[in-house]
């Protein structure tokens, strides 16, 4: 397979070509040449052209359901890879909220297995406690033979202060990362939605920011006492910033991560008791949403993620208090993320938010665009204007709050494996 990329501009942070515009020779998966804007030719080569087009090393999503083993009809692994290629990604980092949970060295082999020749890199993460139920530690170290780094409960709090630093201190002995939801469940309770005005108008059950902020706060002090490093997954509020950034500053070792819908809306989108805005984190205030893009302006965020969580129409299209949690998003994450802070951050920014940073936080190795390297690349348009529709959705579920919304940027292709897919 011979790809010639024309003209593209390349943002590649570390790499001698960042942020020049270049054409870019693939050839059987490697990168076999880069050079002056329209100076490569083959007549044996498909051409990918594009002024306006931009190359990165392939996005990663830290955050996404695929639903296998258990409920294969809401996803399944195959088809959630190419909902994650349509949405411009060659990595992922799967959650274990499966059923069973994945939390043995035979449930990561059954998913690496999977996958392996699909164009996604399928990288599972491995449950923290057994059965996901927050009393015993998992397997962690024979699921870190079996390739895992990364180990969490997903959206299940660890309130055991007792069972987070035995994790913490047993997977930092063979370098494995603890993922961290934040959520004191005594305060949150059976809230539907931030709690807060609109709640309040709603009439439905609010769940409020000091949930959240709460367990930051004490997971921060039991991270700096292991001196271990912890990741926060899909915070939601502008005192978890404020709490992350002052613990960088302190020289604890953390990083965190924000999922798109949380940058996009605020709380005024569940008005019309619309299923697809009920998500965990909750949508928050709009003063939430701006500390959040403030948050990744000023690094304290490291990660954006979709949190993709596909779930069928059965579960999501009834009363609202009934509704599960979740929505599809990994095909549209990076649109979201573009459109939300085209204004603030800028798209060389934006772009590490969903590539290198993300594999650093997951334990798997940078990519650079450079001569002799695999070609794990993603092109895109981070300035093309689009609607989305439901045909553009390649997920399995169709619960996305998107469908409808205009955004802005979109990937072109992307190519991992020796293999491409056009979008």
């Amino acid at each position: 397979m011979k790809i010639i990329l024309k003209n593209v501009n390349i943002l590649s942070p570390g790499s001698k070509h960042h942020m020049k515009v270049k054409d870019v020779f693939i050839n059987n998966g490697m990168i076999e040449k880069i050079a002056e804007a329209n100076t490569i030719s083959d007549k044996d080569a498909e051409v990918i052209e594009g002024k306006e087009n931009y190359i990165s090393a392939g996005w990663f999503d830290l955050h996404v359901n695929f639903r296998d083993p258990g409920h294969e009809y809401k996803e399944g692994l195959v088809n959630g890879c190419k909902a994650a290629s349509n949405g411009g990604f060659t990595g992922v980092l799967l959650m274990p909220s499966t059923e069973p949970a994945i939390a043995s060295k035979a449930a990561i082999e059954y998913v690496t297995q999977r996958t392996k020749n699909e164009i996604v890199d399928v990288i599972p993460a491995g449950a923290l406690s057994v059965n996901r139920d927050g009393k015993d530690m998992s397997e962690m170290y024979d699921m870190s033979l079996a390739g895992t780094k990364v180990f969490t409960d997903d959206k299940r709090p660890v309130s055991d202060s007792g069972l987070l630093i035995r994790a913490l201190q047993y997977s930092h002995n063979f370098k494995g990362k603890i993922f961290s939801y934040a959520e004191d469940k005594h305060i949150s309770g059976k809230g539907q939605m931030n709690e807060g005005v609109v709640s309040t108008q709603l009439g439905l059950k609010g769940s409020p920011a000091l949930a959240e902020e709460v367990n930051i706060n004490r997971d921060l002090f039991i991270a700096e006492y292991c001196n271990c490093p912890i990741h926060f997954s899909t915070i939601s509020s502008a005192g978890s910033v404020a709490l992350i950034r002052a613990a960088k500053a302190k020289g604890i070792k953390v990083t965190c991560d924000v999922a798109v819908i949380n940058l996009y809306f605020n709380e005024t989108a569940l008005m019309g008791f619309d299923t697809n805005y009920k998500v965990k984190p909750p949508i928050r205030t709009e003063y939430d949403r701006l500390a959040l893009i403030d948050g990744l302006v000023d690094g304290t965020i490291d990660c954006l993620t979709s949190d993709h969580c596909p779930d069928d129409v059965e579960n999501k299209l009834k009363e609202f208090e009934l509704a599960n949690y979740g929505i599809s998003s990994i095909d549209t994450a990076f649109a979201t993320a573009r459109t939300a802070t085209k204004d603030k951050l800028n798209i060389a920014e934006l772009i590490s938010k969903f590539t290198n940073h993300p594999r650093c936080c997951a334990g798997q190795k940078t990519i650079l665009i450079e001569e002799g390297n695999q070609a794990n690349i993603t092109v895109f348009d981070p300035n093309k204007k689009w609607i989305v529709s439901a045909g553009d959705i390649r997920s399995a579920s169709k619960n996305s709050p998107f469908i409808g919304q205009e955004l802005i940027g979109k990937p072109v292709c992307v190519i991992n494996k020796g293999q491409i897919v056009k979008i």
